[in-house]
């Protein structure tokens, strides 16, 4: 097969315009997400719940780090049979309908429209634009299952699986600008569109029951419970006082001054 010699134009005209367009699109629908982006209530409970369980984590973790007295003091607030936190504490189930909740339907209403929309519009326009134009090649061989994938809009049979179409540029570029937008916008952003997809509640199938404290209480009940203090810093003072000295000699530190 003969080797491909694309007009160098097209690295100015496609490639560069694409990128540009792709990136620019991003930081709007970032922006769009933010003005569009409902007050959401705090549930009380909840920050609770997750706050003591984090407590409880912790305390397994680094409770060797802490006296015995304090260890077993937050121990006993947590596991006590009468009045710890985890025996004492009730929590009714919670069920998150989105079909019920107003809010949450506005919400899915508002990140389907910012998510699919502009990808929609974005990507027939430039489909419609730089129709039939191949724009770059990878630097390693492929097969031909990576044609559909990579050479969209290019109905060529002959063509190495290798070049990738003005339309698979553009999909590359949507899933692939993350980094730039960590960069520009900070690691929270609402730009990446993979990111976003995975946020959706359609996509990440939110819309069962919420997490059952009460289960989740009971689990760190039981796993706090065989958790035994010792005293990691016990001899501490003794290994100190067993180590040897590194401190530098004077006469080396008067040579170095010298």
């Amino acid at each position: 097969m003969a080797e491909i010699l694309l007009d160098p134009d097209i690295r100015i005209w496609v490639i560069l315009p694409i990128v540009l367009i792709t990136f620019f699109v991003g930081l709007i629908r970032h922006h769009v997400v933010l003005l569009l982006q409902s007050e959401k209530k705090t549930d009380r409970e909840q920050v609770t719940d997750s706050q003591i369980l984090i407590k409880s984590r912790l305390l397994r973790e680094n409770g060797s780090h802490i006296p015995q007295e304090g260890f077993l003091a937050r121990k006993h607030y947590l596991n006590n049979s009468q009045t710890g936190f985890f025996k004492t504490t009730k929590r009714k189930p919670r069920m998150q309908n989105p079909m019920g909740d107003p809010t949450m339907m506005m919400d899915m209403m508002k990140g389907n429209l910012t998510n699919i929309l502009p990808m929609i519009v974005i990507g027939s326009w430039i489909n419609w634009t730089f129709s039939g134009f191949v724009t770059t090649k990878v630097p390693f061989p492929l097969t031909l299952r990576f044609k559909p994938m990579l050479q969209r809009g290019v109905e060529l049979t002959t063509l190495d699986a290798s070049w990738v179409s003005s339309m698979s540029w553009y999909f590359l570029n949507v899933f692939g600008l993350r980094s730039m937008y960590a960069l520009v916008l900070g690691a929270d952003n609402s730009a990446d569109q993979s990111r976003a997809m995975m946020q959706d509640p359609m996509m990440t199938g939110s819309m069962g029951m919420a997490p059952d404290s009460t289960k989740a209480f009971k689990s760190e009940w039981e796993a706090l419970q065989i958790v035994n203090h010792q005293w990691a810093l016990e001899n501490a003072e003794e290994s100190l006082l067993a180590m040897p000295a590194r401190l530098p000699s004077p006469s080396t530190v008067k040579d170095k001054n010298v």
